[in-house]
């Protein structure tokens, strides 16, 4: 039981004392940075995907 309080403890001062948290800026950054990135995918996989589908239809046009 006590290696289980002194993990917790460890665990607890490695994270208040030695981890070095990021700024509500940085955070606010970031979090701009996930979103353009998410939205420039997004779009990425619709061209790709509306692309693939013309050339798919395309093709089944040709054996109908």
């Amino acid at each position: 039981m006590s290696k289980i309080i002194a993990y917790i403890e460890d665990a607890t001062d490695e994270l208040v004392n030695k981890v070095s948290w990021p700024t509500w800026e940085e955070l606010q950054n970031s979090a701009v940075v996930v979103l353009v990135a998410s939205v420039i995918i997004a779009l990425a996989i619709f061209v790709l995907d509306s692309a693939f589908s013309y050339v798919m239809k395309f093709i089944y046009s040709l054996f109908a």
